[in-house]
């Protein structure tokens, strides 16, 4: 038996609840879904704030949690995550090995009048990968180079070499309205051709929208308008929607599945990760040793039944997902070693010595819980540890700073492209938005497996890539959560592979 368990966690009472609570969420998935649907409005509580109301700006689940209910995309996804078309009246088509052909819906507009042509998508291609432009969301446009007007319905998308995966990326691409997108104030003011339309931001208070009544797509809004409160602290979500002021709640805490009114989960995206600062320079977690210590001291099977109650799964070494492109099933998890990372700390000469670790709270389930777990196993194999918790807008300020980056800075990362250049391109390529690592290998191999369109080939560069991250221990690898939410008794919805909220998905029974 293992002995070392941080003072916060027990993980045999919460194991017990946890069986409890899978008991539950199953009955609540179970449930069939009326069929009845009234008009009305519904409260959905969020960890975070938006950052922006730009979609391209910010990556930011709490500006996606609203803003894809205002804006779309190209390619659209099922709930189940098949691909299908979205303001796009077909899938696009390879017609050069750089170049693919879209051909676009017609009769449809933003609502503030501007059509959407082909002129909006390029303008809104050429924006989002503009270097001045400085979107967060770089990593999912990745290969796209640019995007030429055929005609008033059709668009040649070209990418800077072949890409297998364009339809996947222009799934993520919003469309935006040249004029209204140029005006100031665009972030708070957003305009699009979604089935919802802003209202209202107070800012520190609530977003609140309405239903379009010009949607052209399906299905027509059956909530007339939604309201978005920002709840950063779960128990008070919680509290929340059993007193009826809340409808849905994202990130319910796991020891809380039996007390919701109904509660649904779905396997998640979301990966809790570190990812340590293995640039050169005199920082502590330039040494290898330092960084394979940090992984052996940690408790993952700990954390995964302690602090997620069994709705987590420990990372095997990667933070990609087995149903995704480039998933590589030959690795495996760091164990839970504490000598073995007191010996490495020592060896390193690193006993003692302080590391910096920046994260956030309230933004992603039990993220402030898991940075205070994971620093106390840091400590107990002889480092101190600096914890710098930031309110999200900072926090993402620092995330994205490669110049000034921490020695050590949680994340937790989701794929909706659900396809491994998303991940690997963003945090193992040195060039990487939000990587922290030199390792010119890594460049060199998922830059070459993004344009390869041979299956095999592409799956052994991913692998490769993979492996030596692992090995080189450039992350401290943690888990794999499931999305759990709550919701009311009048409720009806079903939870999505990709973890967006839309709302015209949503009904109330009765």
């Amino acid at each position: 038996m293992r002995r070392h368990r941080f003072a916060a966690l027990s993980v045999v009472l919460l194991a017990a609840l946890a069986a409890a609570a899978l008991s539950a969420a199953s009955a609540a998935n179970r449930a069939p879904a009326s069929t009845q649907a009234a008009a009305g409005s519904i409260t959905i509580a969020i960890g975070s704030e938006p950052t922006s109301l730009d979609p391209q700006l910010k990556d930011d689940g709490g500006e996606r949690a609203v803003s894809r209910n205002i804006y779309e995309t190209l390619m659209a996804r099922l709930a189940n995550g098949k691909l299908v078309p979205g303001l796009a009246a077909a899938a696009p088509k390879q017609i050069r090995p750089k170049v693919w052909r879209v051909r676009l819906r017609t009769g449809i507009t933003f609502t503030n009048g501007e059509p959407m042509n082909a002129d909006a998508v390029v303008y809104s291609i050429k924006r989002i990968i503009n270097k001045k432009f400085n979107s967060e969301q770089v990593s999912f446009v990745g290969t796209i180079s640019g995007a030429r007007k055929v005609d008033s319905r059709t668009v040649d998308i070209t990418t800077s070499a072949p890409d297998p995966i364009l339809p996947s990326r222009i799934y993520w691409l919003t469309i935006v309205p040249p004029k209204a997108s140029k005006a100031q104030g665009f972030a708070e003011k957003p305009v699009g051709t979604g089935p919802y339309m802003l209202t209202e931001w107070r800012k520190g208070d609530r977003i609140t929208l309405q239903a379009n009544p010009r949607y052209w797509g399906k299905p027509k809004p059956r909530i007339q308008s939604v309201t978005y409160r920002f709840i950063p602290e779960g128990g008070t979500r919680l509290a929340g929607l059993l007193a009826g002021d809340f409808d849905l709640i994202t990130n319910l805490l796991p020891e809380d599945v039996k007390r919701a009114p109904k509660s649904v989960s779905a396997v998640g995206l979301e990966h809790p990760v570190v990812i340590l600062n293995a640039r050169p320079g005199n920082q502590l977690t330039n040494d290898v040793r330092v960084r394979q210590a940090l992984n052996l001291a940690v408790d993952k099977n700990g954390i995964a039944k302690a602090l997620f109650g069994g709705f987590a799964r420990v990372d095997d070494g990667q933070f990609l997902s087995p149903s995704w492109t480039g998933y590589n099933p030959a690795l495996r998890p760091y164990g839970y070693d504490p000598a073995r990372a007191k010996q490495l700390i020592e060896a390193a000469g690193a006993n003692g010595k302080t590391i910096n670790f920046v994260g956030e709270s309230g933004r992603w389930l039990k993220d402030k819980e898991t940075i205070e777990a994971i620093a106390s196993f840091w400590r107990a194999a002889g480092l101190k540890v600096n914890v710098q918790i930031f309110d999200f807008g900072e926090y993402l300020n620092r995330l994205f700073d490669k110049e000034n980056r921490a020695d050590a800075i949680y994340l937790t990362s989701s794929n909706e492209l659900l396809d491994a250049d998303r991940t690997l391109s963003a945090y193992y390529a040195p060039s990487g938005i939000g990587a922290s690592n030199s390792d010119q290998d890594l460049e060199k191999w998922i830059t070459q497996a993004r344009s390869e369109s041979n299956v095999a080939k592409r799956n052994a560069l991913y692998r490769q890539a993979t492996r030596r991250a692992r090995d080189r221990a450039y992350f401290t690898f943690l888990v794999n959560i499931a999305d759990l939410y709550g919701t009311s008794k009048r409720l009806q919805w079903r939870p999505r592979q990709d973890s967006l909220l839309f709302v015209n998905t949503m009904g109330l029974s009765g």
